[in-house]
């Protein structure tokens, strides 16, 4: 007989705080505002949690484990072109997390995070740069299988696309028009014919 995988406190709380961080902010967002929601007493809490900049460290790396595996599946699809990866890598990037303040989980977090922490913004910097480093692989398969034009550089390529993905989620939520996305999804196609 399996075992069922059972929903611990650390879980509710992790899905808790992750929902209210990116939902109204990290500042915002008051220890005993999570108690209150997640019906985990604070004693609990803090068993798992020693402080709330913990409890953003346990979740910024849920959520960078949670994508770097979504993107590698994607990815690692070698049967598919480099074009429809593409395609299904942003339609997967724009379907996350959609009531986060910032457009992302990432960038809503990292504006809201303790401005003196070099260990979050180390975690956020290491998660895109390993994003940078994955559509740059991409770009390049893509230049190799003659599927995207050789002449395009594919660092500085992979970094213009992670940072207009992240610039059209930002701006896609800041303006409520669904049609920047779709713009995206077109004009990187056309880019990297």
């Amino acid at each position: 007989m399996m075992k069922k995988n059972k929903i611990t406190n650390r879980d509710i709380v992790l899905r808790i705080a992750t929902s209210l961080f990116l939902s109204q902010g990290y500042h915002a967002t008051s220890m005993d505002e999570i108690v209150a929601v997640s019906n985990v007493s604070k004693t609990n809490i803090y068993y798992y949690f020693k402080s709330k900049e913990e409890l953003l460290s346990a979740i910024l790396d849920q959520l960078i484990q949670t994508y770097n595996e979504m993107i590698y599946e994607v990815v690692s699809r070698k049967d598919q072109s480099v074009q429809e990866r593409f395609e299904i890598l942003l339609q997967l990037l724009t379907e996350q997390e959609t009531d986060c303040l910032g457009g992302c989980p990432f960038i809503t977090l990292y504006t809201q995070m303790p401005q003196d922490s070099a260990l979050f913004r180390n975690k956020i910097s290491q998660f895109f740069q390993s994003q940078i480093t994955t559509v740059e692989i991409l770009l390049n398969e893509g230049r190799e299988r003659l599927e995207i034009q050789a002449e395009l550089p594919a660092r500085s390529t992979a970094q213009f696309i992670v940072s207009v993905i992240e610039g059209a989620l930002f701006l896609q939520h800041a303006s409520q028009d669904p049609s920047i996305l779709e713009n995206l999804k077109f004009t990187l196609a056309l880019l990297l014919k």
